[in-house]
């Protein structure tokens, strides 16, 4: 069997947000899409969707590379208990700026590390507590032409000009409002044999 330091490291999830925050860390890795179903289940709840999607599609991708450490991560978007998921649309999203508009969202952003050879799994779930401002019609019109983020949980682009919508942001692992906590990512793959400072 492999040394696990030697096993090929590839990333469960299509995201470009994802792919651009593991290459901060600087070790070669792979992109598999893990075709998995996201729709949530009668009265789950955001933090457990986030969590059981983000196996779900680190256990998809295992499937087919078993000696591979793979990484699976999602993100559910939590207003008052309800998920709130990629707006896909212009319309989708102005609904979700409007709800959020003045209150908390806790973005639930979910991690999985497994290999299936080795038998190894891990998850963990980051909670990142955001207070939007009170948002005009204008103001949510003018940023969803000017960065259109259809395909982010909750409309809204903390990296880049959705930060103009936040009044605050209260988390234990900076990336993990971008999409992967990479503190939470890193101590599970060296938990898996793979040690980024080594």
């Amino acid at each position: 069997m492999q040394p696990s330091k030697n096993r090929k490291l590839i990333l469960g999830s299509t995201s470009a947000y994802r792919r651009e925050l593991l290459e901060r860390l600087h070790v070669p890795f792979t992109v598999e899409s893990p075709h998995v179903d996201e729709t949530p289940l009668a009265g789950e709840n955001p933090a457990s969707l986030a969590q059981r999607l983000a196996l779900a599609k680190a256990m998809a991708v295992a499937d087919r590379f078993a000696q591979a450490i793979v990484i699976g991560s999602d993100q559910v978007a939590d207003l008052d208990g309800l998920p709130l998921g990629k707006p896909g649309t212009h319309e989708r999203a102005v609904l979700q700026l409007q709800q959020m508009s003045g209150k908390v969202v806790i973005f639930q952003t979910a991690v999985a590390v497994v290999c299936k050879e080795s038998g190894f799994q891990q998850q963990s779930l980051a909670a990142v507590r955001v207070k939007f401002r009170n948002l005009s019609a204008a103001e949510i019109e003018n940023y969803l032409r000017a960065e259109e983020p259809y395909d982010c949980a909750g409309s809204a682009k903390s990296e880049g000009l959705g930060i103009a919508l936040l009044e605050s942001i209260e988390n234990d692992d900076p990336t993990a409002l971008v999409g992967l906590p990479l503190i939470r990512t890193a101590t599970m793959l060296r938990s898996a044999g793979l040690d980024l400072l080594a």
